[in-house]
Parts: structure tokens; sequence; C-alpha cells
């Protein structure tokens, strides 16, 4: 199973965000530079995140994005449902792709392995929040995926 690269820069900007945001407002363009996504689909990004609730933004000098809620309280679920990122494994699984692409829905054993798949990936979503990353990354040594 692979989360599609909105997801994962999704959360890395989120968690880019909760490490900065004691100074202010954050600049997208900073969240850009130090995680290397592009500007552009970052903004896009950080839009869909807005519109959920999830991030609040100022404009002008000094402005930036702000974390919306505590980041004990964003579950990575929220973001990942925010940005409309499908956990399902197989295309099976999702209600409107399901009839697209396979004509043996009814009598699919394997059908079963992928739906237990996407309830565990389910469950270590909703059981992880903002904090969690928060904090392993304050305690990791090796700053290689997120950069001061």
């Amino acid at each position: 199973m692979r989360l599609s690269t909105k997801g994962r820069y999704g959360v890395r900007g989120m968690l880019d965000l909760a490490i900065h945001e004691a100074q202010g407002p954050v600049s997208i363009k900073n969240i850009s530079q130090r995680e290397a996504i592009s500007l552009n689909y970052l903004e896009q990004i950080f839009n869909q995140l807005r519109k959920a609730g999830l991030v609040k933004s100022r404009r002008g000098p000094g402005g930036g994005f702000l974390l919306a809620r505590r980041s004990k309280e964003i579950r990575i679920i929220d973001i990942i449902k925010a940005l409309k990122v499908p956990i399902a494994p197989v295309y099976c699984l999702d209600e409107e792709e399901k009839k697209l692409h396979c004509d043996r829905l009814d009598n699919c054993i394997p059908r079963l392995l992928w739906k237990k798949l996407e309830d565990k990936t389910k469950e270590v979503l909703e059981g992880t929040n903002l904090e969690d990353l928060l904090k392993k990354a304050k305690k990791q040594e090796d700053k290689k995926c997120v950069k001061e």
C-alpha cells in the first residue's frame, strides 16, 4: 500500500508547521524550502487544510499559517480526510471506484484481506495525532525528515 504524495506532503507540512509555529505564523515558502516540496503544490494542500479547519492563515507582513487547533487535537486521519486521500489499498474497497474496476466483487476472497489491511491502516491513522509526531521529531537526533 502506498499513501499518495498529497497525503505524505500534507502530513509533512503540518508537522513542519507544528514544529515552527511557536515563533508565530509560519510562511508557506519556508515550509516549502525546509521540506523540499513545490511551493505551488504546498499552497494547494494548505488551502484544502484551511478549508477543513485544520490551519488558519494570516495575511500581510509577518503572516503565514498557524494550526487551527492544538497539535494533540489533530489526528493524522483528519489531515488525510481533509485532502481527500484514499487509504484503501485496492480500488475495490472504494465505493465510487469498485464498480469501475472489478466484476468479481461478490466472490472475491482476497478482498477480505484488503479490507482488513484498510481497517488497520485507518486504526493507526486515527490513533496518531500531530503531537505524537511532534514528540518523535523533537527526540530524533538525525533530522533527515524534519529540518529545523
